[in-house]
């Protein structure tokens, strides 16, 4: 660490979102200090990347010099230069209905399984993220560039200075205490404890609509879940691609499981649990008796993880409370906190990595254009209201596919309000018009479209007529109508998308 220890940026949390920020500013000619309560690598869950996310990382490494950014964009050039960086391919989103009981066995119709290509080829295709190599990858990345870097260091003591506009701060660690001055705070640390704790934050999940827990893992020596279609002579024919290099989804009575391949053959597993329904698990219980009395009610998931073993990262369960989180302001004089701090809804769609992106692009546009302190505060008000509605917006979205997972002609259907709301922006954003809010959530027309279907779907309670159901179908292809550019809901395609996200 420099030796007056005197910062424009001190930043809690070495995340790929705390040195991505980092690196911004330091290329922004700023003074910037990151530090980190652990030690890389280390584990972390966040795993699925998005085309939406991608743009942003290819306009990052232009706009702020960043090549590395560009290369880690396309699962293609991540291979061609950096190759010891463990990651996944990740052509696009799958899901499959399964029932109790039941061996899962897909018909030509593929009336209960909807692939969405996000890519044309393996090349472009998007990634899945080992975090704890992708992690340690960026914190490397910012020291080179000039950014401090400290481990196994937490805040002790904060001290505003209101006339300087300064923080100073005692930071501990092993080695002992130091002073940092810093004149702003950025929590990157993706948990609501450091903002209630110094800034007097409040976490709340009031006003979700989604209501989720998680229990999870990484596993080794899971079977491919092509391989138990083939077993059952599944009709893949048509496929778009295959689906374990996807992000894969298995949609349960309990909720939803996801499934996360990267390239050593390593698996990210995780069940997301309905909270809104009764107890049908115990799953409150021992994390390893829970997760096995799930699995074993589905014949085909049974198969799948028959000879799999819990990696040795993070070589535990992690099981969550309620996931959906949010903070009742996130900036205030001298400090903010980065998207995923600030408020979490859960991960049915993936947006968190794109999300924290979008966050941080525009915190760093705002720093890098303006030095009145009076402006940035203004520009946070403005980043906070929108990232408020884009938590609202992306709520509206999971907790409609949460309440039609039974249903999966009405779930197909929902998710492409997804889709539809995602595609908008990425059209947009290739066009240079970046929206203000992600998914395009400050679109009116398009908020109140899920809204409205979300309302209809809430009245039912989850139990809706074949004829409602219908009838919301019909509906969400005449509402997503204006912002349907690439045949989503096309009958002919017998939920089998090629392709539909932009042409890079």
């Amino acid at each position: 660490m420099k030796s007056q220890n005197i910062y424009d940026f001190l930043i809690a949390g070495s995340g790929f979102a705390g040195s991505i920020t980092a690196m911004i500013l330091a290329k922004s000619g700023f003074r910037v200090c990151l530090i980190e309560k652990e030690s890389h690598p280390r584990f972390a869950i966040g795993e699925s990347s998005t085309p939406i996310a991608d743009m942003i990382l290819r306009d990052l490494a232009e706009q702020y010099n960043l090549p590395f950014l560009k290369k880690m964009s396309r699962y293609g050039e991540w291979q061609k230069h950096y190759p010891e960086i463990t990651c996944g391919l990740k052509r696009g989103f799958s899901y499959y209905g399964h029932q109790k009981g039941e061996t899962y066995v897909g018909d030509r119709k593929h009336s209960r399984e909807l692939l969405v290509a996000a890519s044309e080829n393996d090349y472009n295709s998007d990634t899945n993220w080992l975090r704890s190599d992708t992690d340690h990858f960026f914190v490397k990345q910012a020291e080179q560039f000039g950014v401090d870097y400290v481990d196994k260091t937490t805040l002790h003591s904060l001290e505003r200075i209101a006339a300087e506009k300064r923080w100073v701060v005692q930071a501990q660690s092993g080695q002992g205490s130091r002073k940092i001055s810093a004149r702003w705070i950025i929590d990157a640390t993706g948990s609501p404890q450091v903002s209630q704790k110094w800034f007097g934050t409040k976490s709340s999940a009031a006003g979700f609509e989604t209501h989720s827990s998680a229990l999870f893992s990484h596993f080794e020596g899971a079977e491919h879940w092509h391989h138990i279609l083939e077993k059952e002579n599944t009709f893949m024919d048509d496929y778009p691609y295959n689906s374990d290099f996807s992000a894969l989804h298995h949609l349960l009575e309990e909720g939803w499981m996801w499934m996360l391949r990267f390239n050593n053959n390593l698996l990210s597993a995780g069940i997301l649990f309905d909270e809104t329904k009764p107890d049908q698990a115990n799953r409150h219980g021992n994390p390893e008796k829970v997760w096995e009395l799930v699995i074993s009610q589905y014949p085909s998931l049974k198969k799948l993880f028959l000879n799999a073993r819990q990696a040795e990262d993070p070589g535990t369960w992690i099981a969550t409370k309620r996931l959906q989180r949010k903070l009742d302001k996130t900036f205030g004089d001298g400090w903010l906190a980065l998207p995923h701090t600030s408020g979490f809804v859960d991960p049915l769609h993936s947006t968190g990595i794109a999300h924290t992106l979008t966050g941080i692009e525009k915190i760093a546009d705002l720093f890098s254009e303006h030095e009145n302190n009076e402006e940035i505060l203004e520009g946070l008000k403005k980043t906070e209201r929108h990232f408020f509605k884009e938590l609202e917006f992306i709520d509206l979205l999971v907790s409609a596919c949460y309440m039609t997972r039974n249903n999966f002609s009405l779930f197909s259907a929902c998710t492409m309000l997804y889709f539809a709301a995602s595609v908008t922006y990425e059209q947009a954003r290739l066009k240079g018009d970046i929206p203000e809010s992600f998914l395009c959530a400050g679109n009116p027309e398009l908020f109140d479209a899920v809204q409205s279907i979300h309302q209809k779907i809430k009245k039912y309670l989850g139990d809706i007529p074949p004829d409602e159901s219908e009838k919301l179908i019909r509906e969400i292809r005449d509402r997503i109508k204006p912002y349907n550019k690439v045949g989503l809901m096309d009958p002919g395609a017998n939920n089998m998308y090629r392709h539909t996200a932009v042409v890079l």
